[in-house]
């Protein structure tokens, strides 16, 4: 028990000086990158990008299995394309930015696949709830940069986003697509 408890605490503090790390000194260089929400509204593909996120990747191509990755995302900066929108998405009933301003995701580990290939496991944390995730991520050298790209799809209804009267008008599932520059 004892083991068990010191090995959580363990694990936490790394976890807990990473994350400080990642929103201290992201290496994400957010200008260039992008993460985009896409779902359908009345059966018609909407994206929607989020303005503001910052991060951190260590990825070695020789060992990825010892990669570790943080985001960040100001769900505020959520951009519907209109001041109205984004004032709607804002509220209690959707993303709730002023309960629940950041969404973040933590890799716990990540499974090497083909060369420049992974699945990267973690933690998305969104509207005060959590849920375990594997994300298939792409990694290639371009320049002096690394880029990772990937898809992962989320529920609406888990992260209680929406309220009741759109459940017939948007689409549960949504796709969250990005392209992190480092």
């Amino acid at each position: 028990m004892k083991r068990n408890m010191k090995l959580f605490t363990g694990t936490l503090a790394v976890t807990i000086a990473f994350i400080a790390a990642a929103a201290g000194d992201p290496s994400i260089d957010a200008a260039k990158s992008t993460i985009v929400a896409t779902f359908k509204q009345e059966n018609v593909p909407v994206d929607a990008p989020f303005k503001h996120f910052n991060g951190r990747v260590d990825y070695d191509p020789a060992q990825p299995n010892a990669s570790k990755a943080a985001i960040e995302v100001e769900t505020g900066s959520f951009d519907m394309g209109s001041a109205d929108y984004n004032s709607e998405v804002a509220k209690k009933a959707w993303l709730d930015s002023g309960t629940y301003p950041k969404a973040t995701f933590i890799s716990t580990s990540v499974k090497p696949g083909s060369a420049g290939h992974f699945d990267a496991t973690g933690t998305l944390t969104l509207k005060g709830k959590s849920q375990t995730l594997t994300v298939p991520v792409t990694a290639t050298k371009s320049a002096a940069n690394t880029v990772f790209e990937g898809t992962l799809e989320i529920s609406r209804a888990y992260f209680a986003i929406g309220d009741a009267e759109w459940k017939d008008v948007v689409d549960d599932k949504v796709k969250i697509k990005f392209r992190l520059i480092e």
